[in-house]
C-alpha cells in the first residue's frame, strides 16, 4: 500500500477492475426482489456538467447501497439524442447531426465512466438510432388504431428562431423553452396525441403518487386542471346558428353583456366579412397580454335574459378549452372587463359580496352602465346574486346548482367537466427527429405506414440552412414513394416527432437488453415500475405528465400491468454559485478572476448574486477539471455532503477542500495501520462482537460507536435520503477511529472492525477509495459483493445506569439515565420526573447536589 492517496492510479484501476468483474451488468431474475433506480437521461450537448454530477450521484448512492442489501439493482444510462441542438451545431460548423450527437456521447460516457458510475452499459439506450425510434413509430401506429392518434388544421406554437412548432408547455411566458424567443401563432396542420382521452385518470391516480414531492402532484393536478361547469347555447340572431360555450360559473349568467370567439373557430371565418382585419386578431392569438378583439357585425341572444349581445373575434379565447368560445361578463371577471373598457361595451353587475345583499334591496335591478364613469375593479369572488331574476337572493354556490338545473330543463344546455389539458401536438419542422410514419396519397389519402416496413429511417442526403420548413422537404429520396395500399405515386409526411416522445418510454425500453424484444412483457412486469427516480423539477409537467401518459397506452395494449411510471420521484436541487461580473469583459469564469480582479484587465470585480450554474453567466465549474485536481471521490462526496439532495446546493471551494482531506485522512489512518489490521483480520472469530465481555472496554466503546453509525447511516439512506447527514456521522465515527489508541493485541480486532464496517458505508459514496482499502485491510472480493452491515441493538444502546432521586433527602424516584451524562442534565431528567414534579408541587428550589453517576439530592424550602 503507498503512503499517498494516489487517486488518479487508484480510480482507474477500481473502475478496470469493476468492468472486468462485470459487476453493474443485470439480468432479470424472478427470484430475487428488484430495484429499479433510474436517474433522468442527459441531452448528450458535449459536456457534463455539475448538475449531472449531482444528480448521478445521489443515483449512484442509491443503487449501490440497494445492491448490498441484497436487491437485484438496475441502474442503467442513455442519451434523450434527437433536438434542435444538433441541427444547430450542423448549421454552425458544418457537421452532420447524427457526428455531432455521436461524438459527444462518446465523451460523455467517458466522462460517466470517469465519476465511477455504476451503470448497466449493456442496457444503454440512444434515441436517435433506428433500432430505437422504431418503437416511437410503432407507439404512433398503436395510438392511430386506437384513435389516439390524429392530424388537424390547428393555431401553433411557432418559433421563429427555431423554425419549428412548440407544445404549450414548452412556451413559458410567452417565449420559446429552448432559445428564449417570442413566439407567434400560426396555422398548420399537425399530428396530435389524444393526451385528454386519459385526463380525468391521470388526475384521480395523482393521489397514487404517494413517493413524489407534494409540490410535483399539485403541478400535475393544476396542469390537467379539471373544471366541473355547465355548457349554454348561445342563439346567433339572424342566423339559425348557436354558439355553444363552457362556463364554471353559471351564477353569472345573467351578467353576460358580449361574447367572444377564438379567431380560429369556424364561425369567426363566417360571421366577419373583412378577412383582413380578421387575420390580424389571428396573427396576435394566444398573446394574452394584449387584448385584442374585432365585432363580427353580428348578435348572439342570452337565452337566460333574451337580451342581444355582440359577438367579437378576440385574441384570448383559446380553441383547445373549452368550446372555442366564451360567454364575458366584465363586472365578474378581470380580463372581460379590461376588454370592456377597451371597446366601450356594457358592465352589468349580477353578484355582490354578501354583506352588502341588504343593501342591494329596494334597488332598481336595471343594467348598471358604468361606460361613462370610472368603474371599479370586477368582483371576481363568490357572493350573493342580484340583476339575476328567480335567482337574485340566492348565494352563488346555491345559485351554481339551480342555474345549471335550469339550464338542463329547459334544453338550454347542460353540466359536464372540461380540463385545461389539451392534446399533445407532436409534429415538428425539423430534420433530427424521429420521422412521422405517415404517407399522404392522392388517391388513398393519410396511410399509415405498415408496421412491417417500420422503421423509416431517416435519410443522410438533407441540406441544413436554419430557415424555412423541414429539410427533409428537399430530400426526394425520402418525399417520393409509393403508396403501400395502391402503389400509386405518394410522399411520406416530412415533419417529425416532438423529442418529448423519444423521453415518454425509454424507461420502459431499458427493462429488456438491446438484443430483446422492447416490449417483452416478462421482462417489463419484473422491473416496471420504476422504483426510484431522480431528475430536475423543471420536468414536473413535461417529461412527467406525458410518460404517465404512454404507460397508460402501454397498459391498455396489455404490454405492462401497472399504470404509473415512477414510484418514487426525488427532485435534486440546483446546484448554485456566486456569478463575477468584469466592467470591461462582463460575466466572467472562476478562473478568469483572482484576488478580487480580472485576470484580463486588471479591473475590479463584481460579486454578485449566488445563482443556477449556467454557461450564459459563466459561474460554471468543470468537473474534468475538478477530478483532474481532486479526484473523482472527492467530486461525489463534496456534492452529496454539501446539501440535502432535494435543496439547492451552494457550490463552495472550501467544502471540496474538506471532502478531499477526510478521503485523505481515511487513507493515512489505514495506510499507519495496515499491517496489524490484516493480522486482526485474520484473528477475528466474531465480526458483531455479540459478547460484550469478551473485549476491553477501550475496544467496547469504540464499537459502540460503530454500531450506532451503522444504525444512523441506515436510517439517513433508508429515510428520504438524507445522504448528507450520513456522511457527516461517517466523519464523527472516523474521528473516533482516528483517536483510538490500541492498548492491547485484543483491541485490534475491534479496530479493524470499525474501519470495515467504515469502509463498506463510505462505498456508496466514495466507491473507488473504499474499493481500494478494502484490500489493504485484508478483505476479499469486491466491497460491491459484501452485504450491508448490520448492527447489534445491543451494542448500540448506550450503556445506562440507575440514577436515586431524592428530595430533601429522602428517596423519591429511580431514574434510568445513559452513563457518562453531565450533571446539568442529571439534574433536569430528575426534576422532569413525574413523581417528583408532584413533590415539589410549586416548592422553591433552594439547591440540587449531584453525586456523579449516583444521586441527585433536591432541597426545597418549606420542607
Amino acid at each position: 500500500m503507498k503512503e499517498k492517496y494516489d487517486f488518479h492510479e487508484i480510480e482507474l484501476k477500481r473502475q478496470k477492475y469493476w468492468a472486468e468483474r462485470g459487476l453493474n451488468r443485470t439480468e432479470t431474475d424472478t427470484s430475487q426482489e428488484k430495484f429499479y433506480c433510474l436517474e433522468m437521461f442527459p441531452y448528450p450537448s458535449g459536456k457534463i456538467h455539475m448538475g449531472h454530477v449531482r444528480n448521478y450521484a445521489i443515483g449512484d448512492v442509491i443503487a449501490r447501497y440497494k445492491k448490498m442489501r441484497g436487491l437485484n439493482v438496475l441502474h442503467p444510462m442513455g442519451w434523450d439524442a434527437f433536438g434542435l441542438p444538433a441541427e444547430n451545431a450542423a448549421i454552425k460548423h458544418g457537421v452532420h447531426p447524427a457526428q455531432w450527437t455521436h461524438e459527444n456521447i462518446d465523451f460523455m460516457r467517458k466522462q460517466l465512466d470517469r465519476m465511477g458510475l455504476s451503470y448497466a452499459w449493456d442496457r444503454e439506450v440512444t434515441t436517435c438510432n433506428p433500432e430505437y425510434y422504431r418503437w416511437n413509430q410503432w407507439f404512433f401506429l398503436k395510438l392511430l388504431e386506437r384513435g389516439l392518434a390524429y392530424r388537424k388544421s390547428s393555431f401553433v406554437n411557432w418559433c421563429p428562431s427555431c423554425a419549428t412548432v412548440l407544445a404549450n408547455e414548452q412556451v413559458p411566458d410567452g417565449k420559446c423553452w429552448r432559445c428564449d424567443s417570442v413566439v407567434i401563432q400560426k396555422e398548420l396542420e399537425q399530428w396530435f396525441f389524444k393526451i385528454t382521452h386519459y385526463a380525468e385518470e391521470l388526475l384521480q391516480d395523482c393521489d397514487k403518487l404517494a413517493g413524489w414531492p407534494e409540490r410535483v402532484v399539485l403541478m400535475q393536478k393544476h396542469w390537467i386542471g379539471k373544471s366541473e361547469g355547465v355548457e349554454v347555447d348561445f342563439p346567433i340572431e339572424g342566423l339559425d346558428e348557436k354558439l355553444r360555450i363552457f362556463t364554471t360559473r353559471p351564477d353569472t349568467l345573467f351578467g353576460v353583456t358580449f361574447m367572444c370567439i377564438a379567431p380560429g373557430h369556424t364561425m369567426a371565418e363566417r360571421l366577419v366579412e373583412d378577412k383582413g382585419k380578421l387575420d390580424i386578431i389571428k396573427e396576435k392569438y394566444g398573446k394574452v397580454e394584449e387584448k385584442a378583439g374585432l365585432f363580427t357585425g353580428h348578435y348572439a341572444i342570452n337565452p337566460l335574459t333574451n337580451r342581444k349581445i355582440p359577438i367579437y373575434a378576440a385574441n384570448f379565447v383559446l380553441m383547445e378549452y373549452g368550446t372555442g368560445a366564451i360567454m364575458s361578463v366584465p363586472a365578474h371577471d378581470q380580463r372581460d372587463f379590461d376588454f370592456a373598457k377597451e371597446y366601450n361595451l356594457p358592465i352589468k353587475v349580477v353578484i355582490v359580496p354578501e354583506k352588502s345583499a341588504e343593501e342591494q334591496k329596494g334597488e332598481s335591478t336595471e343594467e348598471k352602465d358604468f361606460r361613462t364613469s370610472e368603474p371599479p375593479r370586477a368582483f371576481e369572488d363568490e357572493g350573493t346574486l342580484i340583476n339575476s331574476g328567480r335567482f337574485s337572493g340566492l348565494r352563488s354556490s346555491e345559485a351554481k346548482q339551480e342555474i345549471g338545473k335550469y339550464v338542463e330543463e329547459k334544453g338550454l344546455g347542460k353540466r359536464t367537466v372540461n380540463y385545461k389539458l389539451r392534446d399533445w401536438g407532436i409534429s415538428r419542422q425539423r430534420y433530427w427527429g424521429t420521422p412521422i410514419p405517415i404517407i399522404y396519397c392522392e388517391r388513398c389519402g393519410v396511410v399509415p405506414v405498415p408496421e412491417k416496413d417500420l422503421p423509416v429511417i431517416l435519410p443522410v442526403d438533407v441540406k441544413f440552412t436554419g430557415k424555412g420548413g423541414s429539410p427533409l422537404l428537399e430530400s426526394d429520396a425520402f418525399l417520393n414513394v409509393k403508396c403501400p395500399k395502391c402503389s400509386g405515386k405518394a410522399r411520406r409526411e416530412t415533419d417529425t416527432m416532438d423529442t418529448f416522445v423519444d423521453s415518454s418510454w425509454y424507461f420502459v425500453r431499458y427493462c429488456s437488453k438491446k438484443d430483446e424484444n422492447p416490449m417483452d412483457k416478462g421482462n417489463i412486469d419484473y422491473w416496471m415500475p420504476v422504483d426510484q427516480y431522480i431528475g430536475g423539477i423543471e420536468h414536473a409537467v413535461l417529461h412527467l405528465l406525458y410518460s404517465r401518459f404512454f404507460t397508460r397506452v402501454l397498459k391498455d395494449l396489455g404490454v405492462l400491468e401497472y399504470g404509473e411510471p415512477f414510484k418514487n420521484l426525488l427532485t435534486q436541487g440546483m446546484v448554485t454559485k456566486e456569478t463575477l461580473k468584469c466592467p470591461e469583459h462582463g460575466w466572467l469564469f472562476p478562473e478568469e478572476a483572482r484576488n478580487e480582479k480580472c485576470t484580463l484587465c486588471g479591473r475590479p470585480v463584481e460579486l454578485g448574486r449566488v445563482e443556477k450554474m449556467s454557461k450564459s453567466k459563466r459561474n460554471v465549474i468543470d468537473p474534468d477539471v475538478l477530478i483532474n485536481k481532486y479526484g473523482a471521490d472527492t467530486m461525489r462526496l463534496f456534492s452529496l455532503f454539501a446539501a440535502p439532495p432535494e435543496r439547492d446546493l451552494e457550490w463552495s471551494d472550501k467544502g471540496v477542500e474538506g471532502a478531499y482531506r477526510f478521503l485523505n485522512r481515511v487513507w493515512g489512518i489505514i495506510y499507519k495501520n495496515s499491517d496489524k489490521l490484516r493480522v486482526a483480520r485474520s484473528e477475528l472469530k466474531d465480526d458483531n462482537f455479540g459478547d460484550s465481555s469478551l473485549v476491553t472496554r477501550h475496544s467496547l466503546l469504540l464499537l459502540r460507536k460503530t454500531h450506532q453509525t451503522i444504525r444512523k447511516v441506515t436510517d439517513d439512506i433508508e429515510k428520504d435520503y438524507h445522504l448528507n447527514t450520513a456522511i457527516a456521522a461517517l466523519m464523527e465515527l472516523v474521528n473516533d477511529i482516528s483517536s483510538f489508541n490500541p492498548e492491547a493485541e485484543e483491541d485490534w480486532p475491534a479496530l479493524h472492525f470499525a474501519i470495515k464496517n467504515t469502509l463498506m458505508m463510505l462505498a456508496p459514496f466514495a466507491p473507488h477509495i473504499a474499493e481500494e482499502l478494502w484490500g489493504a485491510i485484508g478483505e476479499k472480493d469486491s466491497i460491491f459483493e459484501h452485504p450491508w452491515p448490520a448492527w447489534n441493538e445491543t451494542l448500540a444502546k448506550e450503556e445506562e445506569l440507575e440514577l436515586v432521586v431524592q428530595v430533601n433527602g429522602k428517596l423519591r424516584a429511580r431514574i434510568v439515565v445513559p452513563a457518562g451524562l453531565s450533571d446539568g442534565e442529571a439534574q433536569q431528567r430528575s426534576l422532569d420526573d413525574a413523581k417528583v414534579k408532584e413533590i415539589i408541587n410549586g416548592k422553591q428550589i433552594r439547591k440540587v447536589v449531584v453525586v456523579k453517576g449516583r444521586l441527585v439530592n433536591i432541597v426545597t424550602s418549606n420542607q
